[in-house]
């Protein structure tokens, strides 16, 4: 038996500073805080957790972290960017005016940018 079929996830994300990645999460990407207490902070998207970790010693890596899946990545980035989120521009791919890069095949598009901490998430419309 599978006891953790069915069982709603939990994304962790670490951060050297809790309330300023409360700042971004709430206010940036507008997702919806729940709740904040020594060990980090806690925000509910849908079915899934999402905790932000604190870790006095975290170093940030080079790769996506947590991704979103929206239906228009465009219209995403626009109103992320309005909000102050500031997108990446990857050199091994061919982005657009905003930052998108269209998948090969029209499989989709996605763009990428970072939290305060150096945590790389991405948006996708796959």
């Amino acid at each position: 038996m599978n006891s953790l079929k069915g069982a709603n996830p939990i994304v962790v994300i670490c951060t050297r500073d809790v309330d300023r990645a409360v700042l971004f999460y709430r206010d940036v990407l507008g997702l919806t805080f729940d709740r904040q207490d020594r060990f980090g902070a806690v925000f509910t998207l849908a079915a899934t957790e999402l905790r932000i970790a604190l870790v006095a010693d975290f170093v940030p890596h080079g790769h996506t972290m947590l991704g979103f899946q929206v239906k228009d990545v465009a219209a995403a980035v626009r109103t992320l960017s309005a909000g102050g989120a500031a997108f990446l521009r990857i050199a091994a791919y061919s982005h657009d005016e905003l930052g998108v890069v269209t998948l090969p095949h029209g499989a989709g598009h996605v763009a990428w940018m970072k939290d305060p901490d150096g945590n790389i998430l991405s948006i996708t419309d796959v």
